[in-house]
C-alpha cells in the first residue's frame, strides 16, 4: 500500500498507541467491580470481576516471558468461553506476542496442520480437549509448552504429552507486577485461520489497531449496542473469529459478561439466561434454534433477554418472527467473515422506516443490514463493473476498510484484493438505503439456464413452513438447463409433510421457474466447524441423483 504523503499542518494531539492492553486497563480501572460469571468445564459456575482479570492476565504475560515467549511469538488456545481464555486474551496480546485461537471442532490433523503454519510455541488448552491434545502433541513441530487450563486437582497422568503444565500453577508462581508494554499499533495481534471448507485453513492476522477500531465500531448503538447495563452472553464462541469481537467490546463498555463454556444446549444456555439475567447475547441460527426448540417445548419465557444478534448464517424470517413476535427479543441481523475480523453489516431500522408497516419493517430486518463506519462495500458483475444500489441489481460482494484482510498469513493465496477491495465470495444486493442482502455464496448459487438463483431465499420459504426444522438448497445437474435446485430438509420432531405439498407451498411466493425440482428428506444436514451448513458435502452426497422430468 502507498504511503500517505506528509500534512503541511499536522496535528497537536497526544500519541498513543491503539492496543488491546488498554482494553482490560480501562476496564480494570473504571468498571473494576464489573462481574465475569463463567460456567467452567468443571461444572461449577466461578465469578470474578475485571480487576481479578487483569490482574491474573498480567500474571499470565510474566509467566509466558518466564516460558520464553517473545514480541511477535505465537501463543495457541483450544478453550472454551470461559475467564481463563478471556485473560490469554489480554495476557498474551497485551504482552506483544500473538494469541492464536485454534476451533477444536476441526479435524486433528487440520488443527495439527494449523499449530504448525502458525509456528505455535505454546498451547493452552481446556480439559475437555485434552484428548485432541493427547493425540496431535507429537505433530506439533514448534510447541515448546503445554499448558492445561486447569487447577492442579484436576491435572492428569499424561505421557502423551512431555512436560504438561498446569495454567493456574503457571500463573501463581509469577508476579502480577507487570507494564504493559507500548508498541506500534500495527503490530500482530491475533491469528484466525478460515474454516477450510476446501482445501486448508488460510490465516488471518489482525493488528491491535485493527481489533480495537473493530471493538469501537462493534459496540456502537448502531452495531451491537452494547452498554455497561448489559449483561452480556457470548454463544459465539472464542474460537470462532473472537467471538465477533465481544471479548473486546463488552470489557470496553463496562458491561457485566457471562460465558457458557461448554454447555451449549438449549435447556444449559436457558437456565444460564434465566439464573444470570442475561440482557444480550450472539450466536449462528443453529444455536437459538436449540434453545427456542427447549423454550417452546416446556412453555418458557425469558425474563431479562431482550436483544440478540445472529450472524454467521442467515437468520430464518420464521426465527425471526418466534424471538420478535412471541418472546419480544429485538433481532440484530449481522453479516462479516473472518477475512473481515468480522463484523461488516448490522440490521436496524432508520427514521424514517418507522412509519412503515411491521411487514415492511420485517423486510428490512430480514437484510443482513446496514455497513457500519469503518466498512465500505460494492457489488459488481463478473466483469467487474460496479452496479447499482436498487435493491434488484444482485452481484460479487466487494468490501474495504481498516479491519479488513489485505493478505492471508504468510501470503497464502497471494494478491487476494481487486483494485484495493476484498471479494468476499458472496452475492448481494444493496437498497437505495444502504441495506444489503446476501442472495448466496458464490460457489452455491444455481445457475439454472443461464440464469442465477439464489438458495437463500429458497431455504428462508422452505423452514417458514411449520413441519420444517432445516433446509438447505443445492444445485443438482440437469440435462437442459444445466442446474435445478433441490431442497435437502430435516423435519421438525412428529411432524410430516409431502414433496408435493412443500413444492406446493412455494406457490406465488417466487418465480415459478426458481421453485425446486425435488425434496430430499434427510435425519441431519452436515455442519462445519463454525456451525453452517456443508453444502459442499450435500453436493457430493447427491451427486449421481437422478432429477424428476
Amino acid at each position: 500500500m502507498a504511503a500517505f504523503p506528509p500534512s503541511p499542518v499536522m496535528g497537536q494531539m497526544m500519541d498513543q498507541p491503539l492496543l488491546i492492553s488498554g482494553i482490560i486497563e480501562f476496564a480494570s480501572r473504571h468498571y473494576g467491580a464489573g462481574e465475569i460469571v463463567s460456567r467452567r468445564v468443571e461444572g461449577d459456575l466461578h465469578r470474578y470481576t475485571y480487576r481479578d482479570c487483569h490482574q491474573r492476565a498480567r500474571r499470565l504475560a510474566n509467566a509466558l516471558h518466564g516460558l520464553g515467549v517473545r514480541i511477535g511469538d505465537r501463543v495457541a488456545t483450544l478453550a472454551w468461553n470461559g475467564y481463563r481464555h478471556l485473560e490469554a486474551y489480554y495476557g498474551v496480546s497485551g504482552s506483544g506476542a500473538v494469541l492464536h485461537t485454534i476451533n477444536p471442532r476441526l479435524f486433528p490433523d487440520q488443527i495439527a496442520y494449523i499449530s504448525n503454519h502458525a509456528e505455535d510455541q505454546v498451547l493452552m488448552f481446556d480439559l475437555t480437549f485434552l484428548p485432541i491434545v493427547e493425540k496431535i502433541a507429537s505433530q506439533c513441530t514448534f510447541v515448546r509448552h503445554f499448558v492445561l487450563m486447569c487447577d492442579r486437582d484436576r491435572m492428569p497422568d499424561s505421557t502423551a504429552i512431555p512436560d504438561l503444565l498446569c495454567y493456574e500453577d503457571l500463573i501463581a508462581s509469577h508476579s502480577d507486577q507487570y507494564d504493559w508494554p507500548l508498541f506500534d499499533e500495527h503490530s500482530a495481534a491475533t491469528l484466525c485461520y478460515t474454516s477450510g471448507t476446501t482445501g486448508n485453513p488460510k490465516g488471518v492476522l489482525y493488528s491491535h489497531r485493527s481489533t480495537v477500531l473493530h471493538a469501537y465500531a462493534a459496540a456502537m448503538p448502531g452495531a451491537l449496542n452494547v452498554s455497561a447495563s448489559d449483561t452480556v452472553l457470548p454463544v459465539v464462541p472464542m474460537f470462532h473469529v473472537n467471538a465477533w469481537g465481544l471479548p473486546y467490546a463488552v470489557p470496553l463498555t463496562g458491561a457485566r459478561m457471562v460465558f457458557p463454556g461448554a454447555a451449549l444446549d438449549g435447556k444449559s444456555l436457558y437456565e444460564l439466561f434465566e439464573s444470570e439475567q442475561v440482557t444480550f447475547s450472539a450466536g449462528v441460527p443453529t444455536v437459538w434454534l436449540g434453545l427456542l426448540n427447549y423454550v417452546l417445548q416446556n412453555g418458557l419465557r425469558f425474563s431479562s433477554f431482550r436483544r440478540t444478534v445472529i450472524g454467521g448464517a442467515a437468520c430464518p424470517p420464521a426465527m425471526m418472527d418466534t424471538l420478535m413476535d412471541q418472546f419480544g427479543v429485538q433481532v440484530i441481523h449481522a453479516w462479516g467473515m473472518t477475512e473481515m475480523s468480522p463484523l461488516g453489516t448490522t440490521g436496524g431500522l432508520q427514521t424514517r422506516h418507522l412509519a412503515l408497516s411491521q411487514s415492511e419493517q420485517r423486510k428490512i430486518l430480514q437484510k443482513q443490514g446496514h455497513a457500519i463506519f469503518g466498512v465500505d462495500m460494492k457489488i459488481v458483475d463478473d466483469d467487474g463493473k460496479e452496479l447499482p444500489w436498487d435493491g434488484v441489481s444482485y452481484g460479487h460482494l466487494l468490501v474495504k476498510g481498516p479491519w479488513i484482510i489485505a493478505s492471508y498469513y504468510k501470503q497464502e493465496g497471494g494478491d487476494v484484493l481487486q483494485d484495493g477491495w476484498f471479494p468476499t465470495g458472496d452475492v448481494a444486493t444493496i437498497d437505495a438505503d444502504g441495506y444489503m442482502q446476501i442472495t448466496d455464496r458464490s460457489k452455491d448459487v444455481i445457475k439454472s439456464g443461464g440464469e442465477w438463483i439464489g438458495t437463500i431465499d429458497l431455504e428462508n420459504l422452505a423452514m417458514a413452513h411449520p413441519a420444517v426444522q432445516q433446509a438447505a438448497c443445492i444445485g443438482l445437474f440437469h440435462p437442459k438447463w444445466d442446474e435445478r435446485p433441490v431442497l435437502v430438509v430435516v423435519l421438525h420432531p412428529g411432524m410430516n409433510v409431502t414433496r408435493a405439498e412443500l413444492l406446493q407451498f412455494f406457490d406465488g411466493k417466487i418465480a415459478k421457474w426458481w421453485t425446486p425440482d425435488d425434496v430430499l428428506f434427510v435425519d441431519a444436514l452436515p455442519m462445519g466447524a463454525t456451525g453452517k451448513i456443508q453444502k459442499n458435502k450435500l453436493r457430493e452426497q447427491f451427486k449421481g441423483y437422478q432429477l424428476p422430468a
